[in-house]
């Protein structure tokens, strides 16, 4: 994926790691970005198109495959986190469903709108920004790690039936990211500069996989372990 002269998408770009991406793309050469946001009078980047997108909604979804019909890199960045545990009897089961539907229908929702976008144009990418948490689950993270676990297999089944068309499928993991979602969280933290900037050069080197940090590349390790990271209590 040649990012120079290249259309992107951004999803959740009005803010955070979006943002960061929306930078990193224009500053690599990128030839327009649209930036989608539910509210696009919150997108302020100069040099940007905001875009009205709420990837849980199917009429934005149609609405920005047909006015982002020239695309040939879409990130989907867009998630939401929650934090009630899965056997909390109150809001257990009603955290998770939302979680899943941003995370990873939201997800899906992109993919199907935009696989013959992008292979109108020419195969291009797709990226969804995935975690750490995708391979791992904290107390603190139950009903999220589900998310993440359920769009990293996504992402994996969308590169099967993508790959044909061309288009490459990139999964970026890492962990705890300096952005408001987690600005309540006392450890350590990427920068979201960092992170797009790795997936960056992870789609020119044609990657399928990105490791974007020190704490995705530990876990990611974790798994030969005995017993398995993802196995006990962290």
């Amino acid at each position: 994926m040649n990012i120079q002269n290249s259309i992107a998408l951004v999803t959740g770009a009005n803010r955070g790691l979006g943002l960061a991406y929306a930078k990193a793309l224009l500053a690599a050469g990128a030839r327009k970005v649209y930036a989608g946001a539910r509210d696009p009078s919150t997108v302020t980047l100069p040099g940007v198109i905001p875009v009205k997108l709420d990837v849980t909604d199917p009429q934005d979804v149609a609405a920005a495959a047909a006015l982002c019909s020239d695309v040939n890199l879409v990130i989907n960045n867009a998630g939401i986190t929650g934090g009630a545990l899965l056997l909390d009897a109150a809001d257990g089961e009603t955290t998770l469903r939302r979680l899943l539907e941003t995370n990873l229908h939201g997800i899906h929702a992109m993919a199907v709108a935009f696989a013959p976008v992008l292979k109108a144009n020419g195969g291009g990418a797709l990226v969804n920004m995935l975690s750490a948490l995708s391979w791992l689950s904290l107390e603190s993270t139950s009903a999220y790690s589900v998310s993440k676990a359920a769009a990293w297999a996504l992402t994996n089944s969308l590169r099967n039936e993508l790959r044909a068309q061309g288009t490459q499928v990139l999964a970026v993991h890492a962990g705890y990211i300096d952005t408001d979602m987690v600005s309540h969280i006392d450890a350590p933290k990427s920068s979201p500069a960092d992170i797009a900037a790795r997936t960056l050069e992870a789609l020119a080197k044609g990657e399928l996989e990105v490791l974007a940090d020190e704490t995705s590349r530990q876990v990611k390790a974790g798994f030969g372990a005995t017993p398995a990271v993802y196995l006990g209590a962290a």
